[in-house]
């Protein structure tokens, strides 16, 4: 079983990786791999709060935190010039996977909204810190001025197709290993603890060790999100640590789904275009932007990928099983 989920895994990332590789080849146009990159990042980053948020019922205002965290290590380590980027890369997340567990091990001594809010207040310290600490971060300026980009392994990442299949493989990489995350059995586990956090402790089972972990697995891959997109724009911004950033990535998951893998990255897809074309042709795009997703909730309430699965699934049983067992079968 575990060999047929890691080929099936592979299979999929190939496939996946085959396709975006494609992509400069059959789309001329730089603006359209330019979208395609801000999804893949936004999407990683979406998915790694869904973590939290779909499959340990922790709602989480302040992982935008982790993100920043990811982009400032990141562009900091590189404008040394000592630092390879994959070098730089791995210490940025390991210094973000330090800071969750710290932030994580204060955070869930608390339960609900009270978790939601010490997020909050904590990413809020951290951005203040940011914007305060002007020496180190540049302020509200950021890290401006850009970094050099060190070829290794033949990887010339100052090269605009080079960056592109770099930043499409280690998305596709981080979505693979979260995959696997959640389909093992500390996926399950996590999920019986969104369920029944009680029953769960009463079997002997650490609950809160199981939401620290997930706290710190979530917080890494979202500041791999935050260091691709600091090597995207050679630089880190204080709007990366904002609470809105988290609040986007809230977004995203309600727009393509929280019950599916892939829905979060459908969500990133649908608000990355509405922001691009609603930003093209008009000034008041806030209010066209709220108005759209207002009327999405209202009239679907559900993430678009999940809606779908959901008709599929009911498709399907609908074909061979009597109607109570359909029933049984829906998400």
């Amino acid at each position: 079983m575990k060999n047929r989920l890691l080929s099936s895994t592979l299979l999929w990332a190939i496939i996946a990786f085959l396709i975006l590789a494609a992509m400069p080849g059959l789309i001329a146009s730089q603006m359209v791999l330019d979208l395609i990159i801000h999804v893949a990042i936004f999407g990683l980053f979406a998915i790694s709060v869904n973590l939290l948020i779909g499959y340990t019922g922790l709602i989480s205002f302040g992982h935008a935190m982790f993100y920043a965290s990811g982009a400032y290590a990141f562009g900091l380590l590189m404008q040394t010039g000592t630092w390879s980027v994959p070098a730089a890369l791995a210490l940025a997340v390991l210094s973000s996977a330090l800071l969750a567990l710290v932030v994580g091990l204060v955070c869930t001594k608390t339960k609900e909204i009270y978790f939601t809010f010490l997020t909050l207040a904590i990413q809020m310290m951290f951005y203040s810190t940011i914007l305060s600490w002007e020496t180190f971060t540049g302020g509200d300026q950021g890290l401006t001025g850009g970094f050099k980009k060190p070829v290794f392994l033949g990887i010339d990442l100052a090269n605009a197709n080079h960056l592109y299949y770099f930043i499409a493989g280690v998305v596709i990489v981080s979505l693979g290993l979260l995959w696997h995350i959640t389909k093992s059995p500390f996926g399950y586990a996590l999920r019986m603890v969104r369920d029944n956090a009680a029953r769960v402790e009463f079997l002997g089972m650490n609950v809160r060790g199981y939401r620290i972990a997930a706290f710190v697995i979530a917080a890494a891959f979202a500041s791999v999100a935050g260091a691709l997109m600091s090597l995207y724009v050679s630089a880190a911004y204080p709007n990366f640590g904002y609470w809105t950033m988290s609040g986007e990535a809230i977004f995203m998951i309600m727009l393509g789904g929280v019950n599916t893998f892939l829905g979060p990255l459908v969500g990133a897809t649908m608000l990355t275009l509405l922001n691009h074309y609603v930003t093209a042709h008009t000034k008041y795009y806030g209010l066209v932007l709220g108005t759209i997703i207002l009327l999405y909730v209202l009239l679907l309430r559900k993430g678009l990928l999940d809606i779908i699965v959901e008709r599929f699934i009911a498709f399907r049983a609908d074909r061979t099983l009597p109607k109570k067992q359909i029933e049984s079968r829906l998400p």
